[in-house]
């Protein structure tokens, strides 16, 4: 089994979109407002492995391609 993702997903709309978020290193529970804003102040290096795409006008939380599927949001 690969290693636990930093930050799962752990609440979505009827149409898929990620609403909360978990960072499995701080314990912190966000919701895809708050991560969106961590990710853009570099917050947890966050931006490291995440950044911000405008998806249907709403800011949305997307994992950088890198080929780690490890860091993908989960």
């Amino acid at each position: 089994m690969g290693k636990k993702p930093r930050v799962t997903v752990t609440k979505e709309d009827n149409n898929g979109r990620n609403l909360q978020f978990h960072d499995n290193i701080t314990g912190d529970d966000m919701s895809r407002r708050t991560f969106v804003s961590k990710i853009k102040t570099g917050q947890n290096n966050y931006d490291q492995l995440y950044y911000v795409r405008k998806q249907n006008g709403i800011e949305t939380p997307v994992s950088k391609p890198d080929g780690d599927k490890s860091n993908n949001l989960g």
